[in-house]
């Protein structure tokens, strides 16, 4: 158990290796409020433990290794499949987003999911919809959050909802996105939101490249390149274990070695304590050194956790 947060407690997931035998052939398919609330009242009355895991569906091996965390603690497991239009900015790639539900359910049941729930957009945002919640502070300004006005704003509201009508007891998120889960730990602590927040590490491709369903929109050449992410991130944490710890000498090694790969367009490479999102000069606790970059017109984010982790008493 890991204390990040004054008053927020998270985990960091350690997967087992284990494997699903079978298929779990009992997967309900929610399709509206009415439904998805339905099924947790009957389960929460059973007195089951419900794991949350939202996605956007195109579900990679990163998603199921969510899915795999949430069934290793959870009684019930739900996944969300829902492609969230109000976290997308106007020139992003809401449209061209992959959506291919058969084929994510049939993913779903080999990791014995419970339940998934795939509403249309007119559920989550019925007419005269106008409620956001904004987590307006330094942890959203940074990172993703300078370069994708927004993009947060959409994010805190759609997960406030899901967790809401899942009645989750877990939720599950991949470090990936890492300012993602430091906003979400900030909503669940702000709002007093009776749900613990799990962090997942980042489940790679054989080649080092984090899985992402953007992924997909790389020629085989841009998906080369990629493999620089990975790489730089692996150098600067081969100097951290060898003892370096001034931010911006750990920053200059990620941005040299992402400059060798000319497909490579620079967003951001960024150090901060973490899940803080404070600056510092020196690695002296837990920090986040994450990186965002454009191959083509794909833009792809990585990141590595660096510093002994913080063991709660």
């Amino acid at each position: 158990m890991i204390l990040l947060l004054p008053e927020i407690s998270w985990t960091t997931i350690m997967m087992p290796c284990y494997k699903v035998k079978g298929e779990y052939l009992s997967m309900e398919i929610l399709r509206t409020v009415a439904e998805i609330q339905a099924y947790t009242r009957a389960r929460k009355q059973e007195g089951k433990t419900i794991g949350l895991v939202p996605t956007m569906g195109a579900l990679h091996e990163g998603h199921l290794t969510l899915m795999r965390a949430a069934r290793e603690k959870c009684d019930i497991v739900i996944a969300s499949i829902f492609v969230n239009p109000v976290q997308f900015g106007p020139n992003e790639d809401f449209d061209a987003y992959p959506r291919r539900f058969d084929e994510d359910c049939q993913k779903l049941k080999t990791v014995s999911v419970d339940a998934v729930f795939y509403p249309e957009s007119s559920e989550i945002y019925p007419e005269g919809f106008c409620t956001h919640i904004n987590v307006d502070g330094e942890i959203t300004h940074k990172l993703c959050g300078a370069q994708r006005p927004g993009h947060f704003q959409g994010v805190a509201m759609v997960v406030t909802k899901l967790i809401n009508l899942a009645r989750a007891d877990e939720a599950f998120f991949g470090q990936k996105d890492a300012q993602q889960i430091v906003v979400i730990l900030r909503l669940a602590a702000d709002l007093n939101l009776n749900v613990h927040i799990n962090m997942v590490p980042i489940a790679r491709e054989d080649s080092g490249l984090a899985r992402s369903s953007r992924n997909e929109y790389l020629s085989a050449d841009e998906k080369r390149a990629a493999l620089i992410l990975s790489r730089s991130l692996r150098k600067a944490a081969s100097a951290y274990a060898s003892g370096e710890r001034n931010v911006e000498r750990l920053k200059k090694l990620v941005i040299d070695c992402l400059n060798t790969e000319p497909l490579v367009c620079i967003d951001y490479v960024e150090l901060y304590s973490f899940p803080e999102l404070k600056a510092v000069t020196a690695i002296k606790q837990v920090s986040l050194l994450a990186i965002a970059v454009k191959i083509g017109k794909t833009r792809l984010i990585d990141n590595v956790i660096l510093g002994k982790e913080r063991v709660e008493a």
